[in-house]
């Protein structure tokens, strides 16, 4: 392997890092496969970027690629490579859970909306705010239903800072 391919690699690694992180996993998966193609299998860096393409299939919806090549990378000679490909395995063939429609939120697909279609300005319909009262007058409290009464726990806690107040007087004598 030439430094001249190395260099590419990780060129398309970087992009394809960049592009899982900004939710683009087609353009990931591409530039990784892309990366891994261009490395000897039995390297720290290839098995890096192995994982990597595991995890951007898996998000791309290509899980049976995924696992594919899990399997592949259990018997990488790097130890951190077989230990991250075993326990991704392990995720990726759990059974996967149901979850209610009410918990989901289903986010439209923007890949349809072409660039001239995203250029058109909306206007937005201002929503009808809620004019505030201004109250110029002060709000009175009835005192007669005001508690009133003596309360003893005023009493206990200024006979404790009393107490308190006279013995740091007396420490410093």
């Amino acid at each position: 392997m030439t430094t001249e391919s190395l260099e590419i690699a990780k060129s398309h690694y970087e992009t394809g890092k960049l592009a899982f992180e900004n939710g683009q996993y087609r353009e990931a998966v591409e530039n990784l496969e892309q990366a891994s193609v261009l490395l000897a299998r039995n390297t720290r860096f290839a098995g890096e970027v192995d994982i990597w393409l595991v995890t951007a299939y898996e998000a791309a919806g290509r899980t049976d690629d995924a696992i594919a090549l899990c399997q592949q990378l259990r018997r990488h000679p790097h130890y951190e490579t077989k230990k991250q490909a075993r326990q991704l395995i392990y995720i990726l063939q759990a059974p996967k859970l149901q979850r209610p429609k009410e918990w989901m939120t289903e986010i439209p697909d923007l890949a349809a909306i072409s660039d001239h279609d995203s250029k058109r300005l909306v206007a937005v319909k201002p929503t009808k705010s809620i004019p505030r009262q201004k109250s110029a007058e002060p709000e009175y409290v009835d005192l007669s239903k005001v508690n009133t009464r003596d309360n003893s726990f005023i009493w206990a806690a200024l006979i404790a800072v009393g107490i308190t107040i006279s013995y740091l007087v007396w420490l410093s004598f």
